[in-house]
């Protein structure tokens, strides 16, 4: 199969290499730069050079922030029947996009990144297919992302953005928290070493794909639980209340099991 990918970041890079050893691939960025650590693939830095190319699919994997303005560039060049798809985190305006163009289309979340996630070993993480995607597009990154070993899961838009909510919106709120708080150690202990390691690598993500997750209108409410926890916390320190300390930690053991 013949697929386009757009953007020779991190995640396009990973991808293009993953795909080249079945498929033959093509990754089109502005940046020649980018395309340097690039092999097994065609290079692009013109979208005119798509037509010749003729991809079945077009996978975006551009900037969250330039996510549709990448389609946009790259589609007057597209076969009207490739079927085109994002791997973005952040859903905003995509729902609304597909059904501007009336294209196939396929969008899906790898929950993972470079930064954190052992490539080599992905059995661990998550990838979430969105179900108003075409059949054939389903059937595509099902299949992708099964030989990747990932755990696969099916959610509507509204669902995903929902999750994200959740399951970013409050690592990314708490990590910033600490790291706000921070001061130079000259001795750090393993755990706070930990949480440094957690906080450069939030930190050397673009800042827009941050505030795009911190923005979302349902992350709000879960800032709130945090808020409302380190309130309880903070009572029960001053407080020195040993009771309600054991409780407080039992509770939070129940909730990580």
């Amino acid at each position: 199969m013949r697929i386009q990918i757009l953007g020779a970041g991190k995640m396009g890079s990973f991808f293009a290499d993953v795909l080249s050893f079945e498929h033959e691939v093509a990754i089109f960025d502005y940046n020649p730069e980018r395309l340097r650590f690039t092999y097994n693939c065609i290079r692009m830095t013109d979208p005119a050079e798509i037509v010749a190319f003729k991809p079945e699919i077009l996978m975006n994997a551009a900037t969250v922030k330039y996510t549709i303005d990448a389609f946009r560039q790259a589609l007057p060049y597209v076969p009207e029947t490739c079927i085109i798809s994002d791997i973005a985190s952040v859903k905003t305006g995509l729902k609304e996009f597909y059904e501007e163009t009336g294209r196939p289309f396929v969008s899906t979340h790898p929950m993972f990144g470079p930064t954190f996630a052992n490539l080599g070993n992905l059995s661990s993480e998550n990838a979430i297919i969105i179900s108003e995607s075409s059949y054939m597009g389903k059937i595509f990154f099902r299949d992708l992302y099964s030989k990747l070993k990932l755990n696969i899961f099916e959610y509507t838009f509204d669902e995903h953005d929902e999750t994200i909510a959740y399951s970013l919106s409050i690592p990314f709120t708490s990590t910033l928290v600490f790291a706000s708080v921070m001061k130079h150690q000259e001795a750090p202990g393993t755990t706070f070493k930990k949480h440094m390691d957690i906080a450069r690598g939030l930190l050397s993500e673009d800042d827009y794909l941050l505030m795009e997750i911190l923005f979302n209108p349902r992350t709000p409410k879960q800032v709130e639980q945090i808020r409302n926890e380190l309130a309880n916390l903070l009572k029960i320190i001053e407080s020195r209340d040993s009771e309600g300390m054991k409780a407080f930690l039992q509770e939070v053991r129940q909730k990580i099991i």
